[in-house]
C-alpha cells in the first residue's frame, strides 16, 4: 500500500476510536443515572482496579505496552467520573431557584464558584468592578441595597475581601456569607465581626485551582467561626461531589498553610529565579534534563504562570509565613554548608532524616 493509503487507514481507525469513546461515554452516562437512582457512590475503586487490570491484560495479549493502555484507560475513567460528578451535582438541585451573589465573580475562582452554584440551580449574580460576566446577573453595587441573596460568596483578592467582610458586618444580610480565601490572617477580624453581628457566616478554603473539573481527590477545608448552621449549609454544597471535606480551626489554618502553600511556592520561585539568573539558556538546560529536573521544572512552570499578586499575598499576609521562610533559608544554608565542608556523613544523615519524615506520611 502507498503511504497515502496507509494514512487513510490510520485516519479511519482514529475516527473509530473517537466514535467508540463517544459510545463509551454514553454508557457511562447511563451508569451515572443508575447510580443516582439506586443511591450508589459515584466512585467505585474496586471496579476501577478491575477495569485497569483488564486493560493491561488485553494490551499484553495484543502486543501493546500495558502502561500505555493503563494511561489511556485512566484518562477515560477520569472523564467518566467528571461527567458523573457534574450530573450528580446538577441533580441535587440544592439551589432550587434561590439567589446567590459572588462578590469578585469575574476572577478565576469567583467564576468557578458562580458556575458551580449555577449547576446546582442557584440564580447567580456577580458583583465585580471588572464588569459583567456573560451568562450571569449583574449587581453594580452590592452595598446598596443590602443583598437579599440566600448565599453570598466573597471571592475577591485577600486585601479587598477583608474590607468586604467588614462592610457586610455593617449591612447584616440575612443570607449565608462565606469567603474562599487562601489565607485567613487578613480575614479573621471581618469574619468575627459578621458572627458578632448575628450573621450566618463561615469560611472555607478550596484546595484546588479554577481549572479543576473533577473534585475527586481534592480537598475543601471548612472553618467554623461560631455559626455551625452556616458551616453545615455550605458543606451541603459539596455533598454531591467527591471532594474530601476537612474541618479545621481557624487559628490552625494559616500556620499549616504557611508550609503547604507558602513554603512550596517560595521553593519553586527560588528555583526558577536561580535558573533565570544562571545565565544558562532554558532550551539548552531542557536538552540536558533529568527526571528530577523535569518534574521540578514542570511544577515551577505552573507556579510561574500563576497570578503574582495573589502569590505575593500568600507570602506577605500570612502571620505565620516568617517561620516557613526561615525554615527554608536554614535548610538551604545547611545543605550548602555540608557540601562546601565536604561533609558526606552529614549530607547522608540529612537525606536519611528527610526520607524517614516523608515515609511517615502514611
Amino acid at each position: 500500500m502507498s503511504l497515502e493509503d496507509l494514512r487513510g487507514r490510520l485516519t479511519a481507525v482514529d475516527r473509530r476510536i473517537i466514535e467508540m469513546i463517544a459510545e463509551r461515554q454514553s454508557i457511562v452516562d447511563e451508569i451515572g443515572r443508575n447510580k443516582l437512582t439506586t443511591g450508589r457512590a459515584t466512585r467505585d475503586f474496586q471496579r476501577e482496579k478491575q477495569v485497569l487490570d483488564d486493560a493491561r491484560a488485553t494490551a499484553e495479549a495484543c502486543g501493546l505496552g500495558p502502561d500505555l493502555a493503563e494511561d489511556i484507560v485512566r484518562l477515560l475513567i477520569r472523564s467518566s467520573l467528571t461527567h458523573q460528578e457534574r450530573a450528580r451535582v446538577a441533580a441535587s438541585g440544592r439551589g432550587d431557584g434561590q439567589r446567590a451573589l459572588v462578590i469578585g465573580g469575574a476572577g478565576k475562582m469567583g467564576r468557578w464558584f458562580a458556575e458551580f452554584l449555577e449547576s446546582q440551580g442557584y440564580a447567580v449574580d456577580i458583583a465585580d468592578p471588572a464588569g459583567p460576566v456573560p451568562g450571569f446577573g449583574v449587581v453594580d453595587d452590592w452595598r446598596d441595597p443590602v443583598p437579599e441573596h440566600e448565599l453570598i460568596v466573597v471571592a475577591a483578592p485577600l486585601g479587598v475581601s477583608a474590607t468586604v467582610l467588614d462592610s457586610l458586618a455593617e449591612l447584616r444580610p440575612a443570607g449565608v456569607v462565606f469567603d474562599i480565601g487562601s489565607l485567613k490572617s487578613p480575614l479573621r477580624d471581618g469574619l468575627r465581626r459578621l458572627a458578632e453581628a448575628g450573621c450566618a457566616v463561615t469560611s472555607l478554603h478550596p484546595m484546588f485551582g479554577p481549572d479543576t473539573r473533577l473534585l475527586s481527590g481534592r480537598h475543601v477545608i471548612f472553618m467554623d467561626v461560631g455559626v455551625p448552621e452556616a458551616t453545615a449549609r455550605v458543606r451541603e454544597l459539596f455533598a454531591s461531589t467527591m471532594a474530601e471535606q476537612i474541618d479545621m480551626e481557624l487559628e490552625d489554618h494559616d500556620r499549616l498553610i504557611a508550609y503547604v502553600l507558602g513554603l512550596s511556592h517560595a521553593l519553586n520561585i527560588a528555583f526558577f529565579t536561580a535558573l533565570a539568573g544562571s545565565g544558562e539558556a532554558a532550551p539548552r538546560l531542557a536538552k540536558l534534563s533529568s527526571t528530577t529536573f523535569d518534574a521540578q521544572l514542570a511544577v515551577a512552570s505552573r507556579v510561574a504562570a500563576e497570578n503574582p499578586r495573589l502569590y505575593f499575598e500568600i507570602q506577605a499576609l500570612n502571620d505565620y509565613n516568617d517561620e516557613a521562610l526561615a525554615a527554608l533559608s536554614t535548610a538551604v544554608e545547611r545543605v550548602v554548608g555540608l557540601v562546601r565542608q565536604g561533609d558526606e556523613r552529614g549530607f547522608v544523615e540529612l537525606m536519611e532524616a528527610g526520607s524517614r519524615y516523608l515515609a511517615s506520611r502514611g
